[in-house]
């Protein structure tokens, strides 16, 4: 079994975007329609380098992701916002399979999430597309949590929240679970490709990963 992170355990889709969005506002550049939702799934390469490009910030890649990292750590650091219903989720999957994360969140943003949740004692993988070529909708961070943990794409569901997560779950083979975010919803392309759909967390059983 492999989650998603980012909008489907933790409620940090908004932190990630006030971060990008102070960045730009402090080099007095607009915030374009569409930017948002154009960066949700990319790796950090990936937004860093759209910030640069398509937003005009004058600075690095590196630098770029630096700097909303750093913004969404501190949020971290004062509450750990979990979304309601996500630790019980785990427990009842990881009590019947093993887990890993695949996350388009920075290695260190995953890395804090694990060590303040606990989560890094229930967690076998955690992946960061950062750490391979491609971001979300590319299968690339889900095939490697599989690598990692010795399983099969077809021995495996993925559980996503947003467009580009869904459909990179589906392309590399997975069963999709879609518990869809509220603030950020999947369009009908990505909904289309879930095997199920859920309304919450809660919903989350493991009758509901058998089919």
């Amino acid at each position: 079994m492999v989650f998603d992170l980012d909008g489907l355990l933790l409620d940090s889709e908004s932190a990630w975007d006030e971060g990008r969005r102070a960045l730009v506002a402090e080099h007095g550049l607009p915030w374009p329609d569409g930017a948002t939702r154009a960066m949700m799934g990319m790796s950090a390469p990936e937004w860093s380098a759209y910030v640069r490009d398509e937003l005009g910030v004058p600075l690095e890649p590196p630098a770029i992701s630096d700097s909303v990292v750093a913004h969404v750590l501190r949020g971290y650091d004062q509450r750990l916002p979990l979304l309601p219903g996500a630790e019980a989720a785990v427990a009842r999957i990881a009590a019947r399979w093993p887990v890993a994360v695949a996350s388009s969140s920075n290695r260190e943003v995953i890395d804090r999430v694990m060590a303040a949740s606990g989560w890094g004692e229930t967690f076998r993988v955690w992946v960061s597309s950062e750490e391979v070529p491609r971001g979300k909708p590319a299968p690339d961070v889900y095939l490697e949590a599989l690598r990692r943990l010795g399983a099969e794409p077809g021995d495996a569901a993925g559980i996503e929240d947003s467009h580009n997560g869904i459909l990179s779950a589906r392309a590399a083979g997975l069963r999709v679970i879609a518990v869809p975010n509220r603030e950020f919803p999947p369009g009908p392309e990505a909904l289309g490709a879930a095997d199920v759909v859920l309304e919450s967390l809660d919903a989350l059983v493991p009758g509901v990963v058998d089919g």
